[in-house]
């Protein structure tokens, strides 16, 4: 296993948990989805796992002791680095995990994403879509073992979410991704698991062969209700 939680609990504030007593397991080279109700907790669990989050209990262990090193997040919410643009925050994100670009991977990104008029904004006077556009080709060109992402398909047109797409299939072969969405095409388009969160915890998975929208749809009404 790459990645495995143990008993997790989670909090803003001591003593009312937002994820409790989750046990989760990540294989290598596989997709997991997220998908829950607003105020389910995949936002949480996503901060957490990233790092961001620090108040939590339970366990969280990973294959490789430099987990740091080996995990990159996007968020669904971004605000760092906005007085750089594409151009200056992707060899820094790489310099920092100690590695170099492969240009010619990433020139693929930026064209299969639609990026290539933006690479020298400032990140703070994109878009929401352009935005988060910087992080998808940065997350996807560093190849991490983990790759954990937030929401990835808000803001992003058509052609980019179909794209995105692609790429998160594809990215088996370099590694786990762990992910959330409320779309629920994003879900079933590219995951080999389900994982239906309610109020902190799995209520439901719906391992590979076995994920149908239907049937997840019913199971996100009758939270609902």
């Amino acid at each position: 296993m790459l990645l495995e939680f143990s008993g997790l609990r989670i909090w803003y504030r001591k003593g009312d948990p937002v994820i409790d007593g989750l046990s989760l397991s990540l294989a290598e080279h596989e997709v997991v989805g997220l998908i829950g109700l607003n105020g389910a907790g995949k936002t949480t669990l996503i901060n957490t796992v990233s790092g961001v989050h620090k108040d939590f209990s339970g366990g969280i262990s990973f294959t490789d002791r430099g987990f740091k090193l080996h995990r990159y997040t996007v968020f669904a919410e971004d605000s760092s680095f906005q007085y750089y643009t594409f151009n200056e925050y992707l060899p820094h994100v790489f310099a920092a995990y100690g590695k170099t670009p492969d240009m010619e991977r990433v020139e693929e990104l930026v064209r299969g994403f639609g990026f290539g008029d933006y690479r020298r904004v400032l990140i703070r006077d994109l878009s929401t879509g352009n935005r988060r556009k910087v992080y998808l080709i940065t997350g996807f060109a560093l190849g991490l073992p983990l790759l954990l992402l937030d929401e990835p398909v808000n803001g992003l047109d058509f052609q980019s979410t179909e794209y995105l797409y692609d790429q998160i299939n594809k990215y088996r072969i370099l590694g786990t991704v762990l992910f959330s969405s409320h779309v629920l095409e994003s879900i079933c388009l590219t995951s080999d698991r389900v994982l239906v969160l309610e109020e902190g915890t799995i209520s439901r998975e719906f391992p590979k062969g076995q994920i149908d929208a239907a049937v997840i749809r019913e199971v996100l009404n009758e939270q609902d209700t």
